[in-house]
């Protein structure tokens, strides 16, 4: 049995990209973990005003960026298992592209973890937290899957089966 992969290829290729994400920032990590703990102290020291416990803040930010490889590896995974489930159903050929492209717009929940380690340095966490970005990056990536996945339910468990003769 041959799967038709062609009306899901944007989701495939966002899911495969987040995971590509997650890699790079894990490799990153390894190779160069200073690169990203520099980058945080650099910001704190020009901006001491918004950091009341340098080390703490800097502990903080670290794991955010730390948070955007471990969503970046288990969003990508779970969001490609349903994306490659979406192909297997009798959705319609545009449902599915819409489908798949929403479960693969997930990727935007761990960018919101990325932009708020690069903004945090520099405007502080609370403003982080604020800023328009990564809010509109967790809108999209939430909100995306979050549809993406309710139609792929609705498919698998309410629609009537049109396959029965």
């Amino acid at each position: 049995m041959a799967i038709d992969l062609k009306p899901v290829k944007i989701g495939l290729a966002l899911a495969i990209l987040t995971i590509l994400f997650g890699l790079v920032l894990g490799a990153l990590f390894g190779l160069n973990e200073d690169m990203f703990q520099n980058y945080i102290q650099s910001g704190i020291a020009a901006n001491p005003q918004f950091f009341a416990d340098a080390a703490q803040e800097q502990e903080t930010i670290w794991r955010w960026v730390q948070r955007a490889h471990f969503h970046a590896g288990g969003i990508g995974a779970f969001s490609l298992g349903l994306v490659i489930l979406t192909a297997l159903t009798n959705m319609s050929e545009r449902r599915k592209q819409i489908t798949a492209a929403l479960i693969g717009l997930s990727v935007f929940y761990p960018l919101s973890w990325f932009s708020l380690f690069l903004y945090a340095p520099h405007i502080g966490r609370t403003a982080a937290h604020s800023a328009f970005i990564p809010e509109l990056f967790v809108d999209i990536g939430v909100g995306a899957l979050s549809l993406g996945f309710l139609s792929l339910i609705h498919s698998l468990f309410l629609q009537a089966d049109t396959s029965k003769g």
